[in-house]
Formats: structure tokens, sequence, C-alpha cells
């Protein structure tokens, strides 16, 4: 059971902390039911609530050991490779939806890769690409920079260097 302040990983609220552990006082709600109350910290105003007998809606945050092994393996994790647009498609909303930080690597290296192809054949990038691209970027890099206490364009960075094409 995860503490109230404590900060987690959310599938689609991103980094969240833990402001409280209530019932919902909302009419048809089971009230013996506990939720965890998630602030994400890209919209402080947003609130979350998620069970807690719900293991797979959230997890607890990379350390920043792991972080950083992360970020030095990223050249040896295995680009995702799917050639039927739809079952890619596919896949990286359940990575997405995962929250797998490795996974997360796999798709954006994908991502990165298709780009560079359409780019070189005088080829516009796909809105589905892109629009997946902007999340598991923003997914990793908000992750890593939060576990290691670094800015998000830092981690970009630093990630961008390591994926070859």
């Amino acid at each position: 059971m995860y503490k109230i302040d404590e900060y987690v990983v959310h599938m689609t609220g991103g980094i969240c902390q833990i402001k409280d552990i209530t019932s919902l006082a909302i009419s048809g709600a089971d009230k013996d039911r506990k939720y965890y109350l998630l602030v994400p910290l890209s919209a402080k105003s947003s609130k979350v609530y998620v069970p807690v007998d719900n293991d797979n809606a959230m997890r607890k945050i990379c350390s920043g050991e792991e972080a950083k092994a992360l970020i030095d393996d990223v050249a040896t994790i295995e680009e995702l490779n799917i050639d039927n647009d739809k079952l890619r498609e596919a896949r990286y909303r359940e990575v997405i939806k995962s929250c797998d930080l490795h996974d997360l690597v796999s798709v954006l290296k994908n991502l990165n890769t298709r780009r560079n192809i359409r780019l070189k054949e005088g080829k516009k990038t796909t809105a589905t690409d892109d629009k997946y691209l902007k999340i598991a970027g923003e997914n990793l890099c908000s992750e890593l920079a939060f576990a290691l206490g670094k800015d998000k364009s830092e981690i970009k960075q630093m990630i961008a260097d390591r994926i070859t094409v």
C-alpha cells in the first residue's frame, strides 16, 4: 500500500502525488471502498481517484540508480518492430498504459527510426507517430528527470544521444 505524500506513476496521469486515502462521497459509490486521491504534477488542479485494490493503475517511480542504469542501457534496448500499422499503434497504446520504461525506450527507438526513414524519403511524419512520440517521450523523460532531479530537456538530450538509427 502506498502512503500519503508518496509520488507514483499513474498510467494516464503521469507522475502524481498521493494526497489522501479516502472513500468517494458520491451516490452509488461503495462507502467501504478506499481510493488514493492523486494529484498529477503536470496538472496540479486535477484529481485522479484510484481504488486502493487496483494494482495495475499505478506503480512506484524508479529510483535514481534505476534511472541511470536505464539511460546507460538505451543503446542496447531492442527497438519495437511491428510492420502492421494497426497492430503497432495498439502496441504503442499498451506501452503507454503500462508505463514500462524499457518498453517506452523501445517505442521511442521505433518512432525515431520511422521518422528518419520518412524524412529521408521526403515524406512528413504521420500524425499517429507524432502523437506517440510526444506521449512516450514525455512519460519517459518526466519520470527519469524526477528520479534524477534533473531538467526534462537534459534527460531528453541524454536519451536522444543514445538512440542510434
